[in-house]
């Protein structure tokens, strides 16, 4: 059993995406609001979001190789395979330097070696955040004491192929309650008497929704304010593109959008203006909309694992917090029709905010630390 006088040892494997990398976070941000002392190594990839963010929140960083798992045929396969030797061995001896009393596996191809190789010195708790089992977590999930789950219905496949199966949802930064309308405006220089919206399609999968908002942007700006994320320019282009856009507005209009590549700190104060998101539905953003309460029009990313986008985005439209609409069905002018119509509907906003948070579970974090506990003994 751990020493209850010394700090938990927490080694974090996962990365690759912002999705795979909040929930740690989140679970970091509650070990510290319990007052639990503890020592954390994240083991993560070399290309992914993971470094800058553990090391934001003062966790020690290592990377390891890793190889992306692919359900289609590619070159590439081999020479991942060829990785993934290497990162066992790399994960091996970080373990073994670190000795974690416990290992926490949010996902993405690089927690595989860690969680392969740490399985036989430390329990293991593999967390899937969305509505569909990923390639890495059916691996992980092999070698892992503890499979937890976002939603009831990952639950339902995950039972299928494993016995210790627990629905804690998925952990949500409590920081994000900590947002202010005022300083929202502030940073925005937006109006207190419009709408805002706030547009964020993520990293490489934000260019269709851009390009999508820019066709209509103008007659959106007529009736609302728009906080336009449109994704880092290392992914896309399109932020030279729309800031030129909003260089060449209507003085009368020019004011209403503003158009950033990447939110940072700002979120929570961008989340206390907004009146309606739109954006794709990865298992993070659902997540967050819930926990916040955000009506949001969504456009599920086509092609992801087991359709999971569009699983994710029922989480929210079963319940009436949301509408989906197919990539290939949201022309401007559908994307259009449908904001201008829930923004100039103020209690049908606020039905699918109650609606919204009906599908999150506030205290996820608590659960996953609970849970985190428990197996560190």
């Amino acid at each position: 059993m751990t020493n209850p006088a010394k700090p938990i040892r927490l080694l974090i494997a996962g990365g690759g995406t912002g999705g795979h990398v909040l929930p740690a976070v989140a679970v970091i941000e509650e070990l510290r609001n319990q007052g639990l002392a503890f020592e954390g190594l994240w083991v993560g990839g070399h290309k992914g979001v993971e470094r800058a963010i553990a090391e934001a929140n003062g966790i020690m960083f290592v990377a390891i190789q890793s190889g992306k798992l692919r359900r289609y045929a590619s070159i590439q396969t081999i020479t991942d395979a060829m990785r993934l030797p290497i990162g066992l061995v790399q994960a091996w001896r970080h373990i073994l330097r670190f000795d974690p009393d416990v290992i926490y596996s949010t996902g993405g191809a690089v927690s595989v070696p860690t969680v392969v190789a740490g399985a036989r010195r430390a329990p293991v708790l593999t967390h899937e955040q969305t509505a569909q089992i990923g390639l890495a977590n059916k691996t992980a999930s092999r070698f892992a004491t503890t499979f937890a789950v976002g939603f009831e219905e990952t639950a339902r496949l995950a039972r299928l192929r494993h016995d210790n199966v627990v629905v804690t949802g998925n952990p949500v930064r409590s920081s994000l309650k900590n947002g202010s309308r005022e300083r929202g405006l502030a940073y925005t220089g937006f109006s207190s008497n419009l709408p805002v919206i706030y547009v964020t399609g993520g990293a490489l999968g934000a260019s269709p929704l851009n390009k999508r908002i820019d066709a209509v942007l103008e007659n959106l700006l007529e009736h609302t304010q728009i906080l336009h994320q449109v994704g880092p320019t290392t992914a896309n282009t399109d932020f030279a593109l729309l800031s030129n856009r909003r260089v060449h507005l209507p003085n009368a209009l020019r004011c209403r959008y503003m158009v950033v590549d990447f939110i940072h700190d700002e979120l929570p104060d961008i989340y206390a203006i907004a009146n309606l998101v739109i954006a794709r539905s990865g298992a993070g953003t659902v997540s967050e909309l819930g926990y916040m309460g955000l009506p949001s029009v969504l456009m599920p990313l086509p092609g992801t694992w087991g359709d999971e986008q569009r699983k994710n985005a029922h989480i929210l439209t079963n319940v009436g917090a949301a509408v989906a609409i197919e990539q290939t069905e949201a022309t401007p002018e559908r994307l259009r029709s449908e904001i201008l119509a829930l923004v100039q509907d103020p209690a049908r906003l606020s039905e699918m905010s109650t609606a919204a948070r009906s599908t999150s579970r506030p205290n996820a974090a608590g659960l996953l630390v609970d849970e985190l506990l428990k197996l560190a003994g």
